[in-house]
């Protein structure tokens, strides 16, 4: 009679309740409903996965956001990001509570002007602008920042040819002690760059430069970054405005200011490491009031995106699979996948169960349903025992992701709101194959094969 083969065994410590020496924060809480929805009914109507919106609170987070700043700077516009979600209801929200559109191509700037925005409430920014839609948009009055030399050329060859002298700003970019740093975009403010940019401008009979612009980042966690911004920019206007004898109307401080989501390889909780929003408000006003005299106030200008739509958004997701790897590590696989979760490279979500759930809680990896290794959710979840069929609910989910995402694999599923008043809408159906064919043509050589 044979021996058997020898098979190693596999021991992993637990510690529930203990936080992972890399930053893990466990949470043991569980969800059953959504701004007083149940889950269950949600799916029920919608099917798995599904995001949810809350009204509310897109409401509530922009109105507190604008209140801070509005009572200690007095001339400043909100203009809502569309990359970071263009879903028409969520920007008719934003619209109707009094912000400008912020857009980034001819795409975005055609869905605001379709959502009825005036072209002198569009703030059109983006390394790219074809021909046409910076014709479409200096007569419709829409603020356009200029990003390169070329573009310059670009506008100044276009109002040429309508015969008309147009407002431009230009972007600007620089060194606020915050890594990396965005260079990427505009010009320079700490070398001859955008100097150079103003003057070329101001040789033009063409071009009128009315405002400057700057986005120093994204999920910025220093706050004080800001102030060397805004110090920065004030400088270089008063420099301008008295060298070439120009007025600058407005000053845009583009967004950054990040969500209470949780960055991957950060060691604390969002709600320690991430500063809270009136940090932002206050480093930027107090550095606007402290280098600007009361009868010089610009308009002022913020596109901030993330923070005001990332906790008003949730992914409900489906268990349908579970098992163990070699290594003993438990796996769970999920209805949603990284096609709709392009910002799952970044983030550690926040997980929820839809019920309390009994038994000892371990570490667990969470996959999604693409035949692709790299669909992994979560590397590191902290989560009881659960079944097939639980819910997994997964947030903040409100920014860049139904922008980012893409039809890979599996369609894209539903999108609803949770209005103020209770009731549920839909804001955008889930995919069906028409969607996808209905854009192909087959050639005729091809429509015929025998299998």
């Amino acid at each position: 009679m044979g021996s058997k083969m020898y098979m190693k065994p596999i021991i992993k410590k637990q510690l529930p309740g203990n936080m992972n020496k890399f930053g893990a924060v466990y949470h043991r809480n569980y969800r059953d409903e959504i701004d007083g929805v149940k889950i269950n009914e949600l799916i029920d109507r919608f099917n798995s996965p599904l995001f949810v919106f809350s009204e509310k609170t897109i409401r509530t987070t922009y109105r507190n956001i604008y209140r801070e700043f509005s009572n200690q700077y007095p001339k400043v516009q909100f203009s809502w990001s569309y990359k970071t979600n263009y879903l028409d209801a969520v920007c008719s929200i934003f619209h109707q509570e009094g912000q400008f559109a912020e857009v980034v191509s001819e795409f975005e700037y055609q869905k605001a002007r379709r959502l009825g925005v005036p072209g002198n409430k569009i703030i059109y920014n983006g390394p790219f602008k074809p021909e046409a839609s910076l014709e479409k948009a200096f007569k419709e009055g829409a603020i356009v920042n200029l990003d390169h030399f070329d573009e310059i050329i670009k506008a100044e060859n276009v109002a040429k040819k309508m015969g008309k002298r147009v407002n431009i700003g230009i972007r600007l970019n620089m060194d606020t002690g915050i890594y990396p740093q965005w260079s990427r975009f505009g010009f320079n403010l700490d070398n001859s760059s955008a100097y150079d940019a103003v003057k070329r401008i101001n040789m033009s009979e063409w071009l009128n430069l009315s405002g400057l612009h700057a986005h120093i980042g994204t999920f910025i966690l220093d706050y004080k970054a800001y102030s060397i911004q805004v110090k920065k920019m004030i400088d270089f206007m008063k420099k301008i405005e008295n060298e070439f004898q120009i007025s600058i109307e407005f000053l845009d401080f583009g967004g950054g200011f990040p969500s209470k989501n949780k960055l991957k390889g950060t060691y604390l909780p969002p709600e320690i490491a991430v500063p809270d929003v009136k940090e932002y408000i206050e480093t930027i006003s107090n550095a606007l009031l402290s280098n600007l005299a009361p009868n010089e106030y610009p308009t002022v200008y913020m596109e901030t995106g993330r923070a005001m739509i990332d906790e008003a958004g949730f992914l409900i997701t489906t268990i349908e699979g579970i098992k163990r790897l070699p290594d003993g590590t438990k796996s769970y696989i999920i209805d949603a996948g990284i096609n709709i979760l392009y910002t799952s490279y970044w983030y550690n979500y926040k997980v929820e169960v839809d019920r309390p759930t009994q038994g000892a809680y371990e570490n667990a990896i969470v996959y999604g349903p693409l035949c692709m290794n790299i669909d992994v959710i979560l590397e590191n979840a902290f989560l009881p025992p659960l079944s097939k069929g639980n819910r997994l609910i997964l947030s903040p989910m409100g920014a860049y992701n139904v922008t980012q995402w893409m039809q890979f694999i599996q369609f894209r599923p539903a999108v609803v709101m949770i209005m103020e008043d209770g009731k549920v809408e839909e804001i955008r159906r889930a995919e069906k194959l028409e969607d996808i064919t209905n854009l192909e043509t087959v050639p005729e050589k091809l429509k015929h094969f025998i299998l």
